[in-house]
């Protein structure tokens, strides 16, 4: 890879730069604590199903597997924004879609909790606005996938 190729990459001017360092590191940065908080849901759901009796143990352990596959998805996804793998970008939007839709479900219905969605949403769209920018969009390129031929 020459230096060319590298730089047609990265942004012209020294603020844009910084701007998009520190894009990346929010984005990275709440992917971490997104998976963080997965792996307290799953401690949390653990110790409620050995200390309270839940109504469906088949439910309770389907929910607890489901929380735990994805806090090791989203903990995946984060190593992966770490060192920029291509596949990081579009895994953290699936991811964040489906975190807008669980927020949008807590606004709503008799047990809605306003506090939760802001919690979840706010992120979210944080982190869709991010990804979809260019030179976030980018950094996440590597030269490789510009001159694979399309369709192969």
């Amino acid at each position: 890879m020459n230096t060319d190729e590298t730089n047609a990459n990265m942004p012209q001017d020294a603020s844009d730069a910084g701007g998009v360092r520190a894009a990346l590191i929010t984005v990275s940065g709440v992917l971490v604590l997104e998976a963080l908080g997965l792996v307290a849901v799953v401690v949390w759901l653990v110790v409620d199903l050995l200390s309270l009796a839940p109504s469906s143990y088949a439910t309770a352990i389907a929910l607890l597997v489901l929380v735990l596959i994805a806090a090791l998805w989203v903990g995946a996804v984060a190593v992966g924004s770490l060192r920029r793998a291509p596949w990081a970008r579009g895994s953290a939007i699936v991811w964040q879609v489906l975190q807008v839709s669980i927020a949008v479900g807590a606004f709503q219905g008799m047990f809605a909790r306003p506090d939760v969605g802001w919690v979840l949403l706010v992120p979210a769209i944080t982190v869709i606005g991010l990804l979809l920018w260019t030179p976030v969009r980018l950094a996440y390129t590597r030269a490789d996938d510009e001159r694979a031929p399309h369709g192969a």
